[in-house]
């Protein structure tokens, strides 16, 4: 197996060998985030197929992240224990499968099944691309790739809807998710081809100090107070996330009267508007290693743009735009929340730390539908993003309780 190169290549790395795993991994990643919004650009579809509720199409998402927040903690220890490589390439089976599941469901049972499938195809990705990260990626350009991973992510989230919609629209619904099917596919390819890169023999943090071989092998890791408002902060900053993709279209409509295609940009905008963030988000961790100040900033921005789309008051132009404006600030946020929980994460546990964290993305995202679903039902539409504002708040909070918890 190979070393790690952060930790045993005297010298410096050439860019080139670092560009490679940080590409390969950001590539997954896509993947990752284009099957978050598998189903939400198909809602008008399948309320017209089928007739569901927003928040019978919502619970489908639900059981998506329960089913990912449920096995990422697990797929830590599996990261940990057995490498990333084939865990990885397992991970993305399962999408292509819980896709070709999808498309050929007939009833809402079969749609629950192939979200758990997806599901757990997707909780694989955070402990495995942190673990590579970590492990392969030189020390300062660490943030940089954290830049890169979180804008992959973006870029898929806004692949999605083009995607999606895009088949859809002359082909049907079966069709786009049929062809979806195919896009894990692609990744195995590419990673088969690379597959030197996939292996580590340590999970190692390099500036963090040494600790006792017990946070290597064993649960203590969860005693950290730090992990847990980490935690906290994901399911929060990801209940907006959610919120955003599965119902951004349908409130552009409404509030907004814009057509299918129009208002399914209202979520390409906000996610390409997090991928410029992103960009911007590792130039500030170079420049300010005040992560939760960082942190803050960003969120404020993007709280106050979900509040004045909500209120309903802007041309359909404006909005759409502070869509993006959303967008960046979550965005801008992502490489400074990375580095605060890896100045979280004891030496040897990365990917059962990054599997428990993450796993309250999945909560978040999870619970999003459900909650904010009723919200739609009942016609509150605009106060869907005051919800999301405040869905930014509690983030910021947690984000300063794991500077204070952990000295950063």
């Amino acid at each position: 197996m190979s070393e790690p190169l952060s930790a045993t290549v005297e010298g410096p790395i050439p860019l080139s060998r670092d560009a490679r795993i940080i590409a390969v991994v950001g590539f997954a990643h896509l993947v990752s985030h284009f099957f978050h919004l598998i189903i939400a650009p198909l809602f008008p579809w399948l309320r017209e197929e089928f007739g569901y509720s927003f928040a019978e199409l919502g619970f489908v998402m639900t059981v998506f992240f329960f089913a990912s927040g449920a096995f990422q903690a697990v797929a830590g220890f599996v990261v940990d224990r057995f490498g990333p490589g084939g865990t990885l390439i397992g991970g993305l089976l399962c999408l292509s499968v819980g896709a070709l599941g999808f498309s050929l469901s007939d009833s809402y049972a079969g749609l629950l099944i192939a979200a758990a499938i997806s599901g757990l195809g997707n909780s694989v990705f955070h402990p495995v691309d942190f673990s590579l990260l970590n492990a392969r990626v030189s020390e300062p350009r660490l943030g940089p790739a954290y830049s890169v991973h979180g804008m992959t992510g973006s870029l898929g989230w806004a692949f999605a809807p083009v995607f999606l919609v895009g088949f859809a629209t002359p082909f049907g619904w079966r069709f786009a998710l049929a062809a979806a099917a195919l896009v894990p596919l692609s990744v195995i390819a590419v990673l088969l081809f690379n597959r030197d890169l996939l292996t580590v023999t340590t999970q190692q943090t390099p500036d963090k100090p040494s600790e006792p071989s017990s946070s290597a092998t064993s649960m203590a890791f969860l005693r950290h107070k730090e992990i847990w408002w980490c935690f906290a902060f994901f399911v929060f900053v990801s209940g907006a996330i959610g919120a955003s993709q599965n119902f951004a279209p349908s409130i552009f409509s409404a509030v907004y009267g814009l057509a299918v295609q129009p208002a399914a940009m209202s979520v390409t905008t906000m996610m390409l508007g997090s991928a410029i963030g992103m960009g911007f988000g590792g130039w500030l961790v170079v420049k300010s290693r005040k992560l939760e100040r960082n942190i803050s900033i960003a969120l404020a921005l993007a709280g106050l743009s979900a509040v004045l789309i909500g209120l309903g008051a802007l041309t359909p132009l404006i909005a759409l735009v502070l869509m993006g404006v959303l967008g960046f600030g979550l965005g801008l946020s992502g490489p400074s929340r990375d580095m605060l929980i890896r100045s979280a994460t004891p030496v040897g546990a990365t990917g059962r730390v990054y599997g428990v964290v993450y796993s309250g993305l999945d909560v978040g995202i999870a619970l999003a539908p459900v909650a904010f679903g009723g919200m739609m039902d009942r016609g509150y539409f605009g106060e869907v993003f005051f919800g999301i504002a405040a869905c930014m708040v509690f983030s910021i909070f947690t984000a300063w309780r794991v500077a204070k918890t952990d000295g950063v």
